[in-house]
This record gives structure tokens, sequence and C-alpha cells, in this order.
């Protein structure tokens, strides 16, 4: 096996990986960068390994960053993946509930 059909494989598992169904929501959140103090967010579509969300702040791809849900009640700790503007992607460090989106 080369390096190049390896590097090509582990590109092909992380692109499914990302494709995980996504469920659209709009949450009200905060976001904060460990270390960081929060900013306000709403989060659009979720799956059990990352989220999309419209943030007040700047965030950078590679950033780890909590995702905070209304209350505090819950928290999981992600990485940003990709931004667009106001928008971030972000994977989850540890696959999460849905049902913590949903109460």
């Amino acid at each position: 096996m080369s390096f190049t059909t390896f590097k090509a494989r582990i590109v092909d598992a992380e692109s499914e990986r990302r494709r995980a169904k996504r469920t659209r929501i709009e949450l009200e959140a905060t976001m904060r960068e460990l270390g960081a103090s929060g900013v306000e967010a709403t989060v659009l579509n979720v799956s059990e390994r990352g989220f999309m969300a419209v943030a007040d702040g700047h965030f950078d791809v590679g950033a780890r960053v909590w995702l905070i849900l209304p209350g505090g009640r819950d928290r999981a700790n992600a990485v940003v993946k990709w931004t667009a503007g106001d928008r971030i992607g972000a994977e989850f460090s540890e696959p999460v509930s849905l049902d913590n989106f949903r109460a």
C-alpha cells in the first residue's frame, strides 16, 4: 500500500464520519473557547458527532470549544472544523445523546 492510498482512505473515513444524520433545531446556547468567556450562539443542526451554529464571536478552525445548553444543564466539548462568516461547524470530542437537545 502506498502512502497516497493510505492518506486517501483516511480522508474517506473522516468524510463518512461527518455525514451523520443531522437534526434541524433552533436552540439558543452559549459557546466558549477553553479558557475564554462565552458568547451567544444558536445551534441550527446537530448530530451525535457534531453541530452547526451561528455565533456572535470569532472561532478559529481547530479551536477547542464548549457548547453549553440553556440553563447550563448540559455541555459538550468540541473542535471547530470549519467557519463561514458567523457560522461554525464543530465535531464533538465524544458522541453525544440527542436527547440533551430535545429536552
